[in-house]
């Protein structure tokens, strides 16, 4: 099976290809700083490159994944839309997968291989970014969903963080941004630089590997809340 995933939640496009011999290749574009998302130009470009990689074209695609969110309402549009043409217009079995479970699986994986650094580390929080003072999160321990994904204020989400217990680890853009409050409150925080912060489209994939596809028109954005911007009513 050729599995191809992408994730535009964020302000960065990831993108890659998961072969049946597990081997993973994948492509990440960030804007500079200051400058705007381009998933609507990055995305199939990324993809392509990523299949390339993989030694594979469109034809060889079983199964697309996208990131279902939370995160960006444009950048969601932009990726459900386009994974729901391709399954459409190639017959792709089609899978939508949660960001922030990426983000923290991805976390997940990574402090698996160090047995040592996992010691008394748990759970995995995921935080991305969701403007209007707030932020995205929802929690993992190992498999089981310990803190329901939805949008926090910070003294919310402080509130939340201490009801889990244990010395969560915080990954992703919003944990960056509220490291001092996090820290301050015994969550540990990635380190600035960390690739825990990015949203692995390889570990989007290997996620989508065993998830259950979905109909086309039954895949929708995960956005836990309003968007900013509403449709005008006549008074």
């Amino acid at each position: 099976m050729i599995l191809l995933g992408f994730d535009t939640a964020t302000a960065a496009t990831a993108a890659a290809v998961l072969r049946d011999d597990g081997q993973a290749f994948e492509r990440y574009r960030e804007p500079a700083q200051g400058g705007r998302p381009r998933h609507a130009t990055d995305v199939l470009v990324l993809a392509e490159e990523a299949l390339a990689a993989a030694g594979a074209s469109w034809s060889h695609v079983d199964r697309v994944a996208v990131g279902v969110g939370p995160g960006s309402f444009t950048g969601l549009r932009i990726g459900i839309a386009c994974a729901r043409a391709l399954a459409q217009a190639r017959g792709y079995g089609l899978v939508g997968v949660s960001t922030l479970q990426t983000l923290a699986a991805a976390a997940q994986a990574s402090l698996a291989q160090f047995p040592d650094g996992r010691e008394g580390v748990s759970p995995v929080l995921a935080v991305i970014e969701a403007g209007r003072a707030e932020v995205f999160a929802a929690a993992w321990r190992e498999e089981t969903l310990v803190l329901q994904a939805g949008a926090f204020s910070e003294d919310r989400l402080l509130e939340a963080v201490g009801a889990l217990g244990g010395t969560p680890l915080a990954v992703g853009n919003g944990s960056v941004r509220l490291r001092d409050t996090l820290e301050g409150a015994g969550v540990a925080v990635a380190s600035q630089d960390s690739p825990l912060h990015r949203v692995s489209a390889v570990q989007l994939c290997r996620l989508a590997s065993s998830a259950p596809t979905i109909e086309r028109d039954l895949l929708e954005p995960d956005y836990h809340r309003e968007p900013d911007a509403r449709p005008r009513t006549n008074r």
